[in-house]
């Protein structure tokens, strides 16, 4: 197939292209910096400078859309929280009109989004229907699957990602997670029994491919791990497969005045399951998270 991909230097999207190039297809990438993503893409990548240019997504058999900027690198000023939006919701919204402006629009179009849809919802355990806690994140999330679900049609399914916290060697969350660790004082955030909805790397890139492999699978997918686990289990888990300490404790008093109202980020959580993807016949590699970070992290 024609893969059209956003957002293929980020975490996902840099690890998703080597797996499509392998099975054969051909991957087209949009980037705002072509001389920054030649250097970091594999040579057979085709780059688009944007869409702009685009009338229509004619030729193109998939689009797989993982463009945002990361959520949780700086403080959520007003203007900080709408360029969060703006990173997704626009070329979310441009991809869909270019699929309903095509006369042979691609079959499938599989786009992000984040189990930050849920929103802080304490004990609840969730699967796909429900519909979360009204919030920044959610809202956030439910319009950028909503302008997704624009492209649904006849010809074109539309799959959403309801995604966790990426487990992977480099780079994600786990790289900053590790930073206290590493210095001898890592351990629970806040109260430490708030759910951590996680997932391998491999376990994602499957999961797409998995998606974009079943034409009668669309809809909202949370993509975790079947066994979410508190905060505290992560942090004694990852102090294990570190060797290092895990028993400092950061009070939810410092991380709130730390990082402001981005800090529900850390200190809400979700016990969220894939419902959807094991009722579709998916298999998890990695389920236990004491094997996942021995192999992230080891």
């Amino acid at each position: 197939m024609h893969i059209l991909v956003t957002g293929g230097t980020g975490l996902i999207g840099s690890h998703l292209i080597p797996r499509l190039l392998q099975s054969g297809h051909q991957v087209s990438v949009v980037t705002r910096d072509v001389a920054a993503a030649r250097a970091k893409l594999d040579p057979a990548v085709t780059l688009w400078s944007g869409l702009a240019q685009q009338q229509d997504l004619n030729g193109i058999d998939a689009v797989i859309n993982l463009a945002g900027e990361p959520i949780a690198d700086k403080r959520w000023s007003e203007q900080q929280k709408q360029r969060l939006c703006e990173s997704r919701w626009q070329i979310t919204e441009q991809l869909a009109s270019l699929i309903n402006a095509s006369s042979e629009p691609p079959a499938v179009l599989i786009s992000g989004s984040a189990t930050g849809f849920y929103g802080d919802t304490g004990e609840l355990v969730l699967t796909e229907e429900d519909p979360g806690h009204d919030e920044f994140t959610h809202q956030l999330c439910a319009r950028w699957e909503a302008l997704a679900l624009a492209a649904q049609s006849e010809r074109t399914r539309v799959c959403l990602l309801r995604t966790g916290v990426v487990l992977a060697k480099q780079g994600g969350a786990l790289a900053k997670m590790k930073l206290p660790f590493k210095l001898g004082i890592g351990g629970p955030l806040g109260s430490g029994r708030q759910y951590m909805p996680w997932i391998h790397i491999d376990d994602m890139l499957n999961a797409i491919l998995w998606l974009l492999d079943h034409p009668q699978l669309s809809g909202p997918f949370n993509m975790v791990s079947p066994y979410a686990v508190r905060n505290e289990q992560f942090a004694a888990m990852l102090g294990h497969a570190m060797h290092r300490p895990a028993f400092m404790r950061t009070p939810a008093s410092a991380i709130k005045l730390m990082m402001g109202e981005s800090a529900v980020l850390v200190l809400g959580g979700q016990h969220v399951l894939p419902k959807r993807l094991e009722e579709s016949g998916f298999g998890f590699r990695w389920f236990q998270l004491d094997e996942a970070l021995a192999d992230v992290v080891g």
